[in-house]
């Protein structure tokens, strides 16, 4: 289907339906704009660092539970 073709059969909906249509296309391109910024951001941050620093992303993989367990751990220990 060409974008033509698409755009002719979108102007026949009625005009709640083509509400909707560019409701969730207009979200659909901001959530994929802002994930694409993310991992640019993300990448210039890491591109940033010294190698050997560079080099320790992502040895350490710690689950959500864990970090919670660690922080829960640390926070025994200092005021205990």
């Amino acid at each position: 289907m060409t974008l033509q073709e698409l755009q002719n059969q979108v102007l026949q909906l009625s005009i709640r339906d083509r509400w909707q249509l560019v409701q969730s296309v207009l979200t659909s391109i901001q959530q994929e704009t802002l994930s694409s910024a993310v991992a640019k951001s993300s990448a210039n941050l890491t591109s940033a660092l010294d190698p050997w620093t560079q080099s320790l992303i992502g040895v350490i993989q710690l689950n959500a539970e864990d970090s919670a367990k660690s922080y829960e751990d640390y926070l025994e220990e200092k005021y205990s």
